[in-house]
């Protein structure tokens, strides 16, 4: 069954404008949906929690191996590090990308606000319904922690084990506001609800199935 137009969105009667975004202000409306209460939100919690212990572990680790001599995984945190906040932020935007490719978006735009160091893809007046959109938040979590583990599990042992482990725990935080964002569908638990991007007024919006 096709999407909802954006005319039949706003103009049939049988949908109703639930939210709206700012682009420039994502990171206030993902805060506001991590603050509320939901199976997803949870979840995502106490496994952010486990992999920032993880993260901070093997983040200090290399530095005493370091002390003792062995400089090979100070190395690779180091290189880690570099990657993480350069490379894979453009390799999570990617892969945001390709997914609503996958959708059926004729039209992709990467952009982001650099001093907030956030960054989306948005796809120009394409109507997403929930799946559609979970498919696009969550390609990233997905693909990259499949990567990760498995050069966790070819490499434990060796130096090299602290460049996947770091970028692992890492991009969890990345993928906070593709939580966030996901979360929003659950404020209306058994409704349709549908979402697209307007470029030109830098927004997003968010309508329910009356």
């Amino acid at each position: 069954m096709a999407n909802p137009t954006i005319e039949e969105l706003r103009n049939s009667g049988k949908y109703k404008l639930v939210g709206e975004l700012e682009h420039h202000r994502i990171k206030e409306f993902v805060m506001d949906q991590l603050t509320t209460e939901s199976r997803l939100i949870r979840w995502f919690m106490v496994y952010q929690v486990v992999m920032s212990l993880v993260g901070l572990f093997f983040f200090t680790r290399p530095l005493v191996l370091a002390i003792r001599g062995d400089m090979q995984p100070l190395f690779y945190l180091i290189a880690a590090v570099i990657f993480s906040f350069t490379l894979l932020v453009v390799i999570h935007e990617l892969l945001h990308a390709l997914a609503l490719k996958v959708t059926g978006a004729p039209r992709i735009r990467i952009g982001g606000y650099l001093k907030k160091f956030i960054f989306y893809a948005e796809a120009d007046r394409h109507v997403l319904n929930r799946d559609q959109f979970a498919l696009v938040a969550l390609a990233p979590f997905v693909v990259v922690k499949l990567i990760t583990l498995t050069g966790i599990i070819f490499t434990l042992g060796q130096p090299v084990f602290y460049f996947w482990i770091f970028v692992m725990s890492v991009h969890s935080l990345f993928c906070a506001g593709d939580i966030g964002m996901l979360s929003f569908f659950d404020r209306f638990p058994g409704s349709g609800i549908y979402t697209f991007d307007v470029k030109e007024e830098k927004r997003s919006y968010f309508y329910r199935k009356v």
